[in-house]
């Protein structure tokens, strides 16, 4: 069974075929303009002359119950009025109408709208009502809706325009979609004087309906889009933007400017679209989660959409840099510095080469001056020679226009490189006139040219960044081996956190928020209560000196604001003067009803380094985890970084990467280097903890002593949300964490044992086992054609395959036991949902030699309670027709079955 392209007809989704539920707004077949006038400066008269203007292949109906006609064309007084069916629908008229339009546009049976009209929620809750109306009289007809509060939409391609514009975009291969709709016009006229072309120009405004992740995923499917481009306010649902940028980022750009990095330009933000705009810091964290490249001006929005089309992704940050002049070179190698790249250091080899033919005075060095009298051959020859050094990973060819310089003909010979190995090549002819011709050679001869060697320089920084976040997402993790806390941990946090909320607290105390870590296998410090003197006394005696003595109380966090923490007591009578003096700074400053006796801990020598993790709710992201130094300074330093949880090992490491404190980690001044694969394999249970447990409001760990030899939780603070929140109302996390509730042991009919579980990152191993020992019939069966067993296998396949956006798509795999270590995948069922249709479409792969034990039919049942859990209207296949054991267990399990007369398939369809 082949899994392919779904649309919202089940029936023809199946055979690849189908509409997507968009296109109307790009392509409609007829539109009608509600609030078309002829009034001179308006909106409705400019949208109306737009879409007459520029044909499009479809019928314009202009409707305004004042008028008999709008420039010349037959006016309908509603949308009823009008003769024959409707397929998009654009609103011009004032805010308070548009709910009742969108009421008749559903009853005439119109699914698609585009509400130009503002005064929606950026003007408060009035509009904010008001647009909550537009929306439930839209949810009635299943109608999807662009706006309100937006430019309208142009589809060069095809020829629409709805929009309000001065003029119509050049056709191309750019999808532009802007949350501003002045900034649309200021880059359409910029991109008309450019010669810019788009395939798409969108203006999505306050995104009452139709989001980010609906347009990335149309124009990720739209086979004339070769790069996204997003002007960025506020992120709306975030878990749609990461769902549908993740799925699109590895085969087209998504490149994003996002407004509201200082606080001044949030609160603009806010203020303009009606949204919270949430951390900027939490913002580049989902970018990098989701492959997404973020730019921090307009100019570099295009460029890197230029730079990506013509030139390879760097394999790493290494730029050897050629040039006949010093300062240029020099602006280049500050700029790589600033943005996270480097000069590469050239082998011997390579600067022997060169001083074969360059003169003697040149650099010796990377950059490689070549001196001012440099001709065009001297140029070629460098290049050539740079190119094959194993150290240098992309290259910028700078020329300035001196007398001798010849920029025509170096541009002649330097585009015969523009394809090197893989590795980009970039170029920067400085000045204007006399350089023209050679920027036009090279811009041809695809090696993109920059006016100045900095922006080239910062571009190759960002599609090393780029590389890096596409990296991150697919690397197969280490492999987390199971204990036997991790597999009672869930039930072991809940009862600690059902025991705080039924006594009415939103604080654990130190004790219990260890107890929550150790659950999840986390270590920490041995830490008992002593309710009295006495007790602190025998405890101290029973741990061994010197301890440590905290505050224990249900209602205080902060200990050492009360003077809370006594460390390094060497003896009994340090003990006894330690909890006076705890209970006496408590009731002096916070009361004595909130001393609950003091916590003993061994005293652990500081031999390392303090780190904290932590968890805090962001408005839009939900939980977000933190990692950096930590200590009583944390605040002031400032070293840290987030990551939107579940983790996995290698995003773990990813997370470690963007501090300070991790090259510390790695080992300095003759400190050995921590355990990092451990280190990993914390973070990862803690996101778990956090990703497990949505009652957790905010969650920190500080310090988190790590050395070579040891790391322990010394402290931990945990907030909870208040009992009175229900569950639904809790916050969901951006990236939808691993299903444990489809983690179930199964028996087959030969009383072989199994645990039928969701796919894992870490399972790409167990696949290419799982592959190795397929036949070519059950290949031939699964895949319909016959794939060889390296394509089955490569990396680029099983890395998708593995590392699933639950979103989207679901995997269950069979494990079973080869022997007492290792493990084995017997079969594998997926469901693959369409993100534009409520259905989905599945796919069973059993090995031949546990075929024929129930197998394949148990994976399907799981499968359609996973597409009923989902709320999905179908769930389809497939099948060849020759595949009658396949046909048998659909049909057993209610699925209707049809032969495709044009081929030799079955199609197998079941309505939840």
């Amino acid at each position: 069974m082949a899994i392919k392209n779904q649309s919202t007809d089940p029936a023809t989704s199946i055979l690849g075929g189908g509409k997507h539920p968009l296109e109307s707004f790009f392509s409609p077949s007829s539109v009608a303009l509600i609030g078309a006038t002829e009034n001179e400066g308006t909106v409705g008269r400019t949208v109306f002359w737009n879409l007459i203007s520029n044909p499009f292949g479809g019928m314009v109906f202009p409707v305004n119950p004042k008028r008999a006609s709008v420039l010349g064309i037959k006016a309908y007084p509603n949308v009823a009025a009008v003769p024959g069916e409707v397929e998009l629908a654009v609103i011009t008229t004032p805010a308070p109408t548009v709910p009742g339009l969108i009421r008749e546009c559903v009853d005439a049976g119109i699914r698609s709208a585009i509400v130009i009209s503002a005064g929606f929620k950026e003007i408060g809750s009035e509009g904010a009502a008001l647009e909550q109306k537009v929306l439930q009289e839209a949810k009635r007809g299943k109608m999807r809706i662009i706006g309100p509060n937006c430019l309208g939409l142009m589809s060069p391609l095809s020829g629409l325009n709805a929009t309000f514009a001065h003029g119509m975009a050049l056709p191309g291969s750019v999808g532009f979609i802007s949350q501003s709709g002045a900034l649309c016009t200021a880059v359409l006229d910029w991109s008309v004087t450019e010669k810019v072309g788009f395939s798409a120009f969108i203006s999505i405004g306050s995104m009452s309906d139709i989001g980010w992740g609906d347009l990335i995923d149309y124009l990720g499917n739209d086979p004339r889009t070769r790069s996204i481009l997003i002007y960025m306010e506020s992120i709306g649902d975030a878990r749609s933007f990461l769902s549908a940028a993740r799925e699109v980022a590895l085969t087209k750009p998504i490149i994003v400017i996002k407004a509201g990095r200082t606080e001044a330009a949030a609160k603009a933000a806010a203020s303009h679209t009606g949204s919270l705009t949430g951390s900027d810091e939490v913002l580049d964290a989902a970018f990098r989660r989701s492959g997404v490249l973020r730019v921090k001006n307009i100019a570099d929005l295009f460029y890197m959409a230029e730079v990506l089309a013509k030139q390879p992704r760097p394999k790493g940050n290494r730029m050897a840099v050629i040039t006949n002049a010093g300062g240029p070179a020099v602006l280049a190698a500050d700029a790589l510095t600033m943005n996270n790249a480097e000069l590469a250091m050239l082998t011997p080899e390579t600067v022997e080469s060169l001083n074969q033919f360059l003169p003697p005075a040149w650099s010796h060095n990377n950059p490689v001056d070549i001196l001012g009298d440099a001709k065009a051959d001297r140029y070629a020859q460098t290049l050539d020679v740079v190119a094959k050094d194993p150290n240098a990973d992309g290259f910028l060819v700078i020329l300035t226009p001196q007398a001798m310089t010849d920029a025509t003909g170096t541009a002649e010979l330097l585009r015969n490189y523009a394809r090197l190995n893989g590795k980009p090549v970039l170029a920067s002819w400085m000045g204007g006139g006399d350089v023209a011709n050679g920027v036009a050679i090279l811009n041809a001869g695809g090696i993109p040219t920059f006016p100045y060697p900095d922006t080239a320089a910062r571009a190759f920084g960002y599609m090393y960044r780029y590389t890096y976040n596409l990296r991150g997402l697919y690397e197969t993790p280490v492999s987390a081996s199971p204990s036997a806390a991790d597999l009672i941990a869930s039930q072991a946090a809940e009862r600690i956190l059902t025991q705080a909320i039924r006594d009415g607290r939103q604080i654990l105390t130190e004790f219990e928020s260890k107890e929550l870590l150790a659950a999840y296998g986390l270590p920490v410090v041995r830490t008992v209560i002593a309710r009295s003197m006495e007790d602190a006394v025998r405890c101290a005696n029973e741990i061994g000196y010197p301890v440590v003595l905290k505050l224990y109380s249900e209602t205080i966090t902060h200990k050492s604001d009360v003077g809370g923490v006594k460390l390094n007591l060497q003896d009994e009578r340090a003990v006894q003067a330690a909890f006076e003096a705890i209970q006496e700074g408590v009731t002096t400053k916070a009361g004595a009803e909130h001393f609950q006796g003091v916590t003993v801990q061994p005293m652990v020598r500081l031999d390392g380094y303090e780190l904290i993790i932590g968890s805090s709710l962001d408005p839009q992201f939900g939980p977000v985890l933190l990692f950096g130094a930590g200590g009583t300074l944390v605040e002031v330093f400032r070293d840290r970084a987030l990551a939107l949880p579940p983790l996995t090992s290698t995003l773990a490491r990813r997370l470690m990467e963007q501090t300070r404190i991790y090259t510390a980690l790695q080992g300095v001044r003759g400190r050995k280097a921590v355990d990092f694969e451990a280190l990993e394999q914390l973070l990862v249970r803690f996101s778990r903890l956090v990703a497990e447990q949505p009652r957790i409001k905010e969650i920190d760990v500080n310090p988190l002593l790590v050395s070579e030899s040891q790391m322990v939780a010394l402290d931990a603070r945990v907030v909870l949300h208040p009992a009175s929140m229900p569950d639904e109302d809790l916050p969901r996390l951006a990236v939808r964490p691993y299903p444990m509730q489809y983690v179930q042991p199964w028996t087959a009919r030969n009383g072989l044992e199994l645990l039928l579980r969701p796919i894992r990152p870490e399972d790409e191993p167990l696949m290419v086992a799982m592959h190795q020992t397929l036949s070519e019939r059950t290949v031939y069966l699964r895949y319909l054609q016959l794939l060889k067993l390296d394509q089955r296998i490569a990396h680029e396949r099983l890395q998708r395959i593995c590392f699933l956006d639950f979103n989207r798509e679901m995997a269950i795999v069979a494990e079973g036991k080869k022997n007492d270590a290792e493990r084995e995948i017997l079969a594998v069922g997926r469901l693959r949902k369409d993100p534009a249709a409520n259905s989905a479409e599945f796919a069973v792969l059993v090995t031949d030699a546990h075929q024929g034990i129930g197998l394949g039919t148990e994976l399907l049942k799981r499968l359609i309670q996973i597409a009923r859990d989902e709320k999905l209207d179908y769930v389809a296949a497939e099948i060849l027709a020759e595949n009658f054991a396949m046909q048998r267990i659909c049909e057993k399990l209610g699925f209707k079955l049809k032969r495709q007369l044009d081929d030799d398939t079955v199609t197998a369809l079941l309505k939840l």
